[in-house]
């Protein structure tokens, strides 16, 4: 599989270096793929991957062209070897033969790799269960640090969801509360133990002594890189070390994702409309550095925050919020961010300094002296401004819009 998947990763390559030399009028698929069959049978390492395997990367990579000018992503580029997702492409389910052996395994056949076992998490189509309604279509390998996973593609006829009849809340999405519910029931992380809410912890999702030897490996690492001379070729060590911090890292990485799933699945299903903040996250973690001549101040307070906000993976919270919701009838609205959380929620005044710190808000209108937690204030605020329509921008079922299309669609309020 490891070479299959570096052949996928040079076909990639292949096609983009084609695509950069070609004039405009000859890039077509049919084109692409007649040098792809030409290189196959020129190149064996290349023949190491499945045909029908190769066939997905060209669309894949004719996909991305389509997705870029739509403006939903960047221009593709090369897939350099050490940074990029190893992965395989199954584009038909038809010759998988997945058997379920009991309760925990099953059994798969891979192109040019025979037959697989795979742990079994969820309940597949497969046998009786099968049909033209409810069928695998599919899969996909994908290599981490943990080692290689697959995913199956379904296709399934479901019927289309009721409206959801559940309350509204506002969702405020911070550090020292992940998410703060408008009705005060915040979502926390929970286990496993951590440091202390709003503390810049790189590695929250590992416990004590998980990350001790994290900090133990790291130190290893460090050590062995300076006995390291320059371009020489690291020591297999070092690279085993190097593993093994991948091994811990990808841990924390499941059990944030196991977290968001869990915690999204339980408020598409108990609410009916939920409002979050439009956030520009991109420019909330910029550096604050600043320049030789004008040097930024708290670099490195505003570095851990920055650390805090990427490991909460707000922009991932949303995207799984948006489609599971329209699974189960409801609808995501996002409002406008600014003054949320320097707003009073029960006077609606935004008196000067009523932001004491992280966690505290204590109005500092004479007429009104409310106190409470600071992000809870915030997700109230965003809830009224939906009640009140505000500049409502409802994200559609199907995902997230385009970042350059946005600005030329009107908001639903609008039109």
């Amino acid at each position: 599989m490891d070479d299959q998947a570096h052949a996928a990763r040079t076909m990639w390559n292949c096609l983009h270096a084609w695509w950069q030399m070609m004039p405009k009028d000859k890039r077509t698929l049919a084109a692409a793929d007649a040098a792809i069959r030409e290189a196959r049978k020129e190149l064996d390492f290349l023949a190491e991957l499945p045909a029908q395997a190769s066939q997905a990367v060209l669309k894949t990579y004719f996909r991305a062209w389509v997705n870029c000018w739509e403006g939903r992503a960047d221009e593709p580029n090369f897939k350099a070897r050490f940074r990029s997702a190893m992965s395989v492409d199954i584009p038909q389910g038809r010759d998988l033969n997945i058997v379920r052996v009991h309760r925990r395994w099953g059994m798969v056949n891979l192109p040019k790799a025979g037959r697989v076992r795979f742990r079994w998490t969820k309940d597949l189509p497969v046998g009786k269960r099968a049909g033209t309604d409810n069928r695998i279509t599919g899969a996909r390998l994908v290599k981490d640090a943990l080692g290689w996973h697959i995913a199956f593609r379904i296709q399934t006829l479901e019927a289309k969801p009721q409206p959801h009849q559940g309350p509204e809340v506002g969702i405020d999405a911070g550090v020292n509360i992940p998410l703060a519910l408008s009705n005060k029931d915040h979502q926390d992380h929970g286990r496993p133990p951590r440091l202390p809410h709003g503390t810049a912890d790189r590695d929250k999702w590992l416990p004590p002594k998980e990350k001790a030897k994290l900090l133990k490996l790291e130190r290893q690492a460090a050590h062995r890189k300076s006995l390291r001379k320059k371009g020489e070729k690291t020591s297999r060590r070092l690279q085993h070390t190097y593993d093994q911090i991948k091994q811990l890292r990808a841990k924390a990485t499941r059990r944030a994702l196991d977290w968001q799933h869990k915690t999204t699945t339980y408020l598409a299903r108990t609410y009916g409309v939920i409002v979050v903040e439009q956030l520009n996250i991109t420019n909330m973690v910029k550096s604050a550095r600043g320049t030789i001549e004008k040097p930024g101040k708290n670099v490195k307070a505003k570095a851990g925050l920055n650390r805090s906000i990427a490991q909460e993976a707000w922009g991932r919270t949303v995207t799984i919020l948006t489609y599971k919701l329209a699974r189960y009838g409801g609808r995501l609205v996002k409002v406008p961010a600014p003054n949320t959380s320097r707003r009073c929620s029960a006077c609606g005044f935004t008196v000067p300094g009523s932001r004491e710190d992280q966690a505290t808000f204590v109005c500092k209108n004479p007429d009104c002296d409310f106190q409470c937690n600071a992000d809870w204030n915030a997700a109230r605020n965003i809830l009224h401004l939906y009640r009140i329509g505000h500049d409502i921008v409802e994200v559609p079922a199907a995902g997230r819009r385009g970042r350059r299309a946005a600005k030329t669609v009107k908001p639903v309020a609008a039109r």
